[in-house]
């Protein structure tokens, strides 16, 4: 199995952190959501796996292609 990394699309703050280490996620299912400029962005993953980690927490600043989970594939 492969690693992956999660990177966030924009620049902004965590707002809601909805996986945790050991959650089985499918395509499409969002990881965490990131607050920029008032609007809430979903962090999605693209592969189905495992969640090994969560690198970020609620009210963390988030830069753009920073990773912020990975999933074992």
């Amino acid at each position: 199995m492969a690693s992956i990394d999660i990177k966030s699309e924009i620049t902004g703050t965590v707002w809601q952190v909805k996986a945790k280490p050991g959650d089985k996620v499918e395509s499409g299912d969002t990881l965490i959501v990131i607050e920029s400029m008032k609007m809430e962005i979903p962090v999605i993953t693209e592969d189905a796996g495992t969640v090994t980690e969560i690198r970020v927490k609620a009210k963390d600043p988030v830069a753009e292609g920073q990773v912020v989970a990975v999933i074992e594939g």
